[in-house]
């Protein structure tokens, strides 16, 4: 069985960075109320530059299903929460409504490329 410190780092290593984040800042809170000091933050490494999204060219014919699946693959550096209601709107309105899948893709198309946009401003990246 691991110990408990080797299950941590499990844990963390399988959380992206914001929940990651979260994880060190409720660490070092609990830490601080039972009277330990944390270590002093450490020098910060220079930030990774920015992921690039993968190439996977949309098949003729594909369902929103799938183009939400591999939208979520051609940019695994977003954080898909952030765009849930949006794409949830978009997949509710070609399942429920009848709205033409093509014309739903596109909009998925653009949701990503829009948060991936604001990804590279948050990183850092080129437009």
């Amino acid at each position: 069985m691991a110990s408990l410190k080797e299950r941590l780092a499990e844990l963390f290593d399988s959380l992206g960075p914001a929940d990651q984040a979260t994880l060190m800042a409720f660490a070092e809170f609990l830490a601080s109320r039972a009277g330990n000091r944390p270590r002093p933050p450490q020098k910060k490494a220079e930030p990774a530059p920015p992921q690039a999204p993968r190439d996977i060219p949309r098949p003729e014919g594909e369902s929103v299903i799938k183009a939400v699946k591999r939208l979520a693959e051609t940019y695994p550096m977003l954080d898909k929460r952030e765009m849930l209601s949006e794409t949830s709107d978009l997949v509710t309105r070609h399942m429920v409504m009848g709205e033409e899948a093509e014309k739903v893709i596109d909009a998925l198309e653009d949701i990503f490329r829009r948060h991936y946009q604001a990804y590279l401003s948050k990183h850092g990246g080129d437009s």
